[in-house]
Formats: C-alpha cells, structure tokens, sequence
C-alpha cells in the first residue's frame, strides 16, 4: 500500500516518528530504520526537535518528544468532552442536581464541564474553576488510583485519610458532605482512559438539605454508571 500523501517532507518527516516509537535511535539507526539519507535524517530530525516533537535522551539518542504527549493530552480532553456532554446532562436529568466533569492539573482540579440545576438551590461551578485537591469527592477520585508517592504527597493537608481513599478504590466511588464547601455534598466517580488509568472524575454536587448525609446511597448508581459509559465511549472513540 502506498502511504505517500503526495508532501515529500512530510512523509519523510513521519518516517523518522516511525521508526522512533520502537524507542531511541542514533542516527546511524534512524538511517536504517527509514531508509533516508544520512543528511536528510540528521536535518529532519534536527528540525523536529526544535519545535520539541522529538527530544534527546542521556546518550544523545533521538526519541519522540514532549509535545506529541501535550498534543496527544489535548486530543484526548477534547474527545471527552465531546462525549461526555450528552452523558452530563442525563446524569443531571435523572439525579436533578448539577453534574460535572473534573481533571486534575498540577495540585488542583478543573472543571472542564457542566451541566447545571435549571432551578432551585443548586452548587454552581462554573466551567474552567479550578478547585482544591485536598477536599471533596471528585478530588479523593483522582488522588485514590494515584502512584503510592503521589497520593501520598496529596495526602498532606487533605480532608480526607488514606483509609478513605482505600473505600473509595474498593466501591468505585466516593463522596464529601460540607468537605469543599459548607453545606454542600456530591458523589463522583472515575473515568478511565488507556490502560485503565483514571483520567476524569464526573460528579453531582448540591446542598445537603437535597442530598442528605449519605449522598452515596442517593446518587452513587447513577454517577457509576455514567462514568462507566463515558470510559467505554472513550474507548470506543480511541
């Protein structure tokens, strides 16, 4: 089968990616590996390098670089949200209290979706907030599946114990009551992206008053589920 695309550099270009996901290459082996000239080789990759496509590792070996993993984290948020918007807004149908959809960035989290209570007393949370992980259900999500010296730095200064964290990888979900924010409880639970790592915590949150103190046994079912069908959908779109 022919794999030109008719751009010569180009082709070229993703020669060289190629041959460098079977891992680090000198140069001598980039030339084996693709087949380009000496020159032609050293140059393309040069110039991928320069705009961080491909890196250097400690023996001055090429390999892929940081912004294919940049690239390929926003390929991935933007393939989430495009499935789980729908999936929020019956999950806010049928539990009738706002859900949203939180990633973590550096020491906190970020709503990156939402779909809000049309009415009544409601915990708003703005798209784009960015909020503590030391409190609240969806924090304890996406510190609980973490490397043991991550969560247990996230540990420091935390709400909640290692214990919790441990109920929430035996039952697959967890939930806060007044531990973000005074009279306000949420349930949430994991989305998982390749390989089974979690990558996205969905959540409904709202005032105790609605949801009692025992969020979990109103609402854990339903935002189960609706992180199980945004990771298959994830999968599926993968």
């Amino acid at each position: 089968m022919d794999n030109s695309s008719g751009v010569g550099v180009l082709d070229k270009a993703v020669l060289v990616l190629n041959a460098l996901e079977a891992g680090p290459a000198s140069l001598a082996q980039l030339v084996q590996a693709t087949g380009l000239a000496r020159p032609t080789a050293h140059r393309l990759a040069v110039a991928l390098e320069h705009h961080r496509i491909v890196s250097r590792d400690t023996q001055g070996r090429f390999v892929l670089g940081p912004r294919l993993s940049e690239l390929s984290t926003a390929a991935g948020e933007d393939r989430l949200l495009a499935v789980a918007s729908p999936i929020l807004t019956q999950l806010r149908d049928m539990t009738g209290e706002s859900a949203q959809l939180y990633r973590r960035q550096g020491d906190e989290r970020v709503c990156v979706a939402a779909a809000e209570r049309a009415s009544g007393l409601r915990d708003t949370v703005p798209v784009g907030s960015a909020l503590p992980m030391f409190a609240g259900s969806a924090a304890q999500i996406l510190l609980a599946w973490e490397e043991p010296d991550r969560l247990h730095r996230g540990l420091r200064g935390a709400k909640f114990t290692a214990a919790t964290l441990s109920s929430v990888r035996r039952r697959g979900w967890a939930h806060s009551v007044g531990e973000r924010e005074q009279g306000v409880a949420s349930v949430s639970a994991p989305i998982r992206g390749t390989g089974g790592k979690v990558v996205a915590a969905v959540s409904v949150s709202g005032p105790i008053e609605r949801l009692t103190r025992t969020p979990g046994r109103l609402h854990a079912a339903p935002v189960v589920a609706a992180a199980e069908r945004i990771t298959e959908s994830m999968r599926r779109t993968g």
